[in-house]
């Protein structure tokens, strides 16, 4: 029996989800980060990923044929040439890029996807401008690697390998599948890992791995993708104008279009997907700031007390901190979250309705600029529980709104990693 392993690494915590060949969930594991600080480690990272593969039963993990992971798009860090982090990592919603961004500009092409606060290529120059050619970016020491990157090299023990899903923001070019000239032209650059289409074969698990956790002889790792992407293969939908809004701590839009749309100004990109394109996305509202505000038993308990066939007169944009990057892509945009009334029902009521407004805002723009017309939307992500939340959206959107057919992401890269054995 042939058995998929997906692996994805969230915000708040990891999951692992086993499959067999017809689709069907043999085993699940979750490991949750626990305090601010801890999401953030690549020794936490590596506890995560090696706590998963030790819950699933040895039957089980003797019969992997291949696993996939995914990560948070743009959490990058810095190895030395063993494969250890020099640096603390920059995760995928830092927005210390800000300083770099005139630099950003004046050497990517005009609304390039790259060009953005929190984008892997602004992180990685604000590496270089922090260390300034010393030996942190000497090209022979040092290799530039996103999240899922590094955690795959834990099993596979290649350094230095990517995929076109992850390296998007680093500026690869997902057309001519290369580093374009204006990427490789830059000083001091650290080596940029090696692009491979999302589910390509990188290596078997090194021995070390395969003793440790009973891996089978042949065990494939494959390259993996983003956890957003992740969601939107779990989640059903394969037509064009057929969409997935993920609802974890933050807003991600994700349409399916026969055309690419590409447009920094808005925080708009696409990625590769087969022959079509995945359009979209991420905006910094979402449950982030749901969760400052009341506690999952409080959300439950007033979202069931909300009236969702009516529309809240209060207009926010909520953020936690300055900042956003679609639909409006502006990391000065202040948080808007008053007038607060006392009545938390009506509070929470206006936070959800508002964030309907950004999600419908954010596909109408991906329609004016040439997407594919929206025709139903699949949800994941924790808000995906919220009926409450599903109808208010669901007014908003105009369009069928469901649940996504399998509510974790690491069953869409278990999937990624089934689909090419």
């Amino acid at each position: 029996m042939m058995i998929s392993l997906g692996i994805d690494f969230g915000t708040s915590g990891a999951r692992a989800v086993a499959i067999d060949a017809t689709g069907k969930t043999l085993a699940e594991a979750k490991h949750i980060f626990t305090g601010a600080e801890l999401a953030t480690t690549p020794a936490q990272w590596q506890t995560g990923l090696f706590c998963l593969l030790e819950q699933l039963p040895l039957e089980l993990r003797q019969k992997i044929e291949a696993i996939a992971i995914d990560g948070t798009s743009s959490t990058v860090l810095l190895c030395d040439a063993t494969g250890n982090p020099i640096v603390t990592p920059l995760l995928y919603n830092d927005d210390r890029g800000i300083a770099v961004m005139e630099t950003l500009r004046a050497i990517a092409p005009p609304h390039h996807v790259a060009i953005g606060a929190t984008s892997s290529l602004a992180k990685l120059l604000w590496w270089q401008k922090a260390c300034r050619g010393a030996q942190l970016c000497a090209p022979t020491e040092t290799y530039f690697l996103h999240q899922a990157d590094w955690l795959g090299f834990l099993l596979h023990g290649q350094l230095g390998v990517s995929d076109y899903h992850n390296a998007l923001k680093l500026g690869y070019d997902v057309e001519r599948l290369c580093y374009p000239d204006w990427l490789l032209k830059l000083p001091a650059l650290p080596n940029l890992p090696q692009v491979l289409t999302p589910g390509a074969p990188v290596g078997e698990v090194t021995a070390e791995v395969r003793s440790r956790f009973g891996l089978p002889q042949g065990c494939v790792v494959r390259a993996g993708t983003t956890d957003s992407i992740a969601a939107f293969l779990a989640s059903g939908a394969n037509s064009p104008g057929e969409a997935v809004t993920s609802l974890g701590s933050t807003l991600v839009l994700k349409l399916l279009s026969q055309t690419r749309v590409e447009d920094a100004r808005f925080g708009i990109y696409s990625h590769r997907l087969g022959d079509l394109w995945l359009t979209g996305g991420a905006s910094n509202t979402g449950g982030a700031v749901l969760r400052h505000f009341f506690t999952d038993a409080e959300l439950e308990t007033l979202s069931g007390q909300i009236d969702p066939n009516y529309e809240s007169p209060l207009d926010y944009y909520p953020l936690l901190k300055a900042g956003d990057r679609f639909p409006i892509n502006d990391p000065h945009l202040p948080p808007r979250l008053e007038p607060r009334p006392e009545n938390p029902v009506e509070f929470l009521h206006g936070l959800l309705e508002s964030m309907a407004r950004i999600e419908t805002r954010g596909y109408q723009l991906l329609q004016q600029l040439g997407a594919t017309p929206l025709r139903c939307i699949y949800t994941a992500g924790g808000g995906a529980k919220n009926a409450v939340w599903s109808q208010i959206r669901a007014r908003h959107l105009c369009v069928p709104v469901a649940q996504s057919a399998h509510a974790e992401a690491a069953y869409g890269t278990a999937l990624l990693a089934q689909m090419s054995c």
